[in-house]
């Protein structure tokens, strides 16, 4: 009889299976490998762990036990070492065919979840989010919408409603869906990627801002009280 291990993926507690449990080991290391350069590696492995959890829990349908049949159909949606550019797992025997057909299958399958979006909200996110599902390409629209139905006297108890039942967008995952691509490796760290460089961008851009404002207002302020004394000091001792 195999034994059982308890794991944890994104917060997830989890039991699995002893193969099970090898393999997933296996898989998670040669992930973190792969993204180990990576400025955000531990992003990455994070939303990866969390979306694996999601798929755990709709693959195993109530089952106690995470065993290899669940841990196969996880991976094979997620996307295998070699599809984003990784070193091969070792022993895979699965034909490369069968590993093509889930791939485009699970690429036929793929739609949009509704969620609030953080990274374009103005106050929560319900605007520019149904931009993303609905596909309209610029979320200035539906807000006019939502301001004509408040000024119309239907007042903003849609918008509220929307917001609280609503989730907010917060992993890479969330976000892949929300835009109805494959949440899949490859894209949850291009996604993570992307977010850090906006970051960091925004951040150089918030630098030089504050840098600008505290020389124009040195300027304003003129130069210390030192400085201006200093010709006078001069004057007077000779």
């Amino acid at each position: 009889m195999n034994k059982i291990f308890n794991v944890n993926l994104g917060g997830y507690p989890f039991t699995i299976d002893e193969d099970a449990y090898h393999n997933l080991n296996r898989y998670l290391d040669t992930i973190k490998r792969h993204f180990s350069d990576s400025e955000g590696c531990d992003e990455i492995l994070y939303d990866i762990e969390v979306r694996m959890a999601e798929l755990f829990q709709d693959k195993a349908k109530g089952k106690a036990i995470i065993s290899m049949k669940e841990l196969d159909e996880v991976i094979k949606i997620l996307g295998r070492p070699e599809d984003f550019g990784a070193e091969a797992i070792e022993d895979d025997e699965e034909p490369v065919v069968s590993q093509k057909r889930a791939r485009r299958r699970h690429r036929m399958n793929t739609g949009k979840r509704l969620f609030r979006n953080p990274d374009e909200k103005i106050i929560g996110g319900v605007a520019s989010g149904l931009s993303a599902y609905f596909g309209i390409s610029d979320p200035v629209w539906l807000r006019l919408g939502f301001l004509f139905l408040a000024i119309s006297g239907v007042g903003i108890l849609p918008y509220i409603v929307l917001w609280i039942i609503v989730p907010t967008a917060k992993t890479s995952g969330d976000k892949l869906e929300m835009r109805g691509e494959p949440v899949n490796v490859n894209n949850i760290a291009k996604t993570v990627e992307e977010e850090l460089t906006d970051l960091s961008e925004r951040i150089t851009e918030m630098t030089k801002d504050l840098g600008k404002e505290f020389k124009s207002k040195k300027k304003i302020l003129g130069p210390p009280p030192s400085q201006q004394e200093e010709p006078l000091r001069k004057g007077f001792l000779y």
